[in-house]
């Protein structure tokens, strides 16, 4: 699709054929073009999967628009986006969600696999998490498990919505890590794990130039001098 915000068909179409009776109606909401293209190339074979894609988009301003104009059953949404991220977008559609005879749910399909991530876009509302390293199968059957009001996860991540949900304590601020914005947090979590910028830039699908800006910056507002003193300060805080 050549506009993030296009859209297929309509908000009110019938949802049965393909894949014998399983149909389903997708937005992609995810910030890098190449990915949206990949899952759609992977999923949106109608006839075989069942899976319509009705609407991409790229921000959250074009996620809201393309997911109240399209009204789909499942969102798959990244957690990291510009204007706000998939909390906001999560936060703008709550009357989508809420809609007892046309519910709009969200499944999140992000890089991160960090605990504060998953939490946050549960508890905005979304129905499941799974991440980027997900088959295309397993991806489908997702989505119509969240279609049914299944929540679903990737297999490591449903413990931390167990623990968040079942302690009564709010988690502690970490001052320090408020200072990052979301992608700041994703590329220091790679450097921690031992990823080279080459590779944090294939898996984020960004330029290098682009990842050692993010290091710079994290470095300055964390006051650290190299990715040693950050791989140990990621580590303290069981970021990794």
């Amino acid at each position: 699709m050549s506009d993030p915000t296009e859209t297929n068909g309509t908000a009110g179409a019938e949802t049965t054929g393909g894949a014998g009776e399983r149909h389903v109606r997708v937005v992609l909401v995810d910030d890098h073009r190449m990915f949206r293209t990949g899952v759609q190339a992977e999923i949106g074979r109608t006839e075989e999967t069942g899976v319509e894609v009705v609407g991409e988009a790229a921000d959250v301003d074009q996620a809201v628009t393309v997911i109240t104009t399209t009204r789909p059953e499942v969102v798959l949404l990244d957690v990291h986006l510009p204007g706000g991220g998939g909390v906001e977008v999560l936060r703008r559609c709550a009357p989508l969600m809420a809609d007892a005879e046309r519910p709009v749910r969200f499944l999140a399909l992000s890089v991160s696999d960090a605990a504060e991530d998953v939490i946050g876009v549960i508890r905005g509302g979304a129905r499941g998490y799974v991440t980027k390293t997900i088959t295309g199968s397993d991806l489908i059957d997702s989505i119509f498990r969240v279609q049914e009001g299944d929540a679903v996860f990737s297999p490591r991540l449903a413990g931390f919505v167990l623990d968040a949900f079942a302690s009564t304590d709010a988690p502690p601020v970490d001052e320090d890590l408020d200072r990052l914005t979301q992608r700041e947090r994703e590329v220091l979590r790679l450097i921690a794990r031992g990823y080279a910028y080459k590779e944090i830039a294939k898996q984020l699908f960004i330029s290098v130039k682009t990842v050692e800006s993010h290091v710079s910056a994290v470095l300055r507002k964390l006051q650290l001098s190299n990715r040693h003193e950050l791989t140990r300060w990621a580590t303290a805080r069981r970021l990794v």
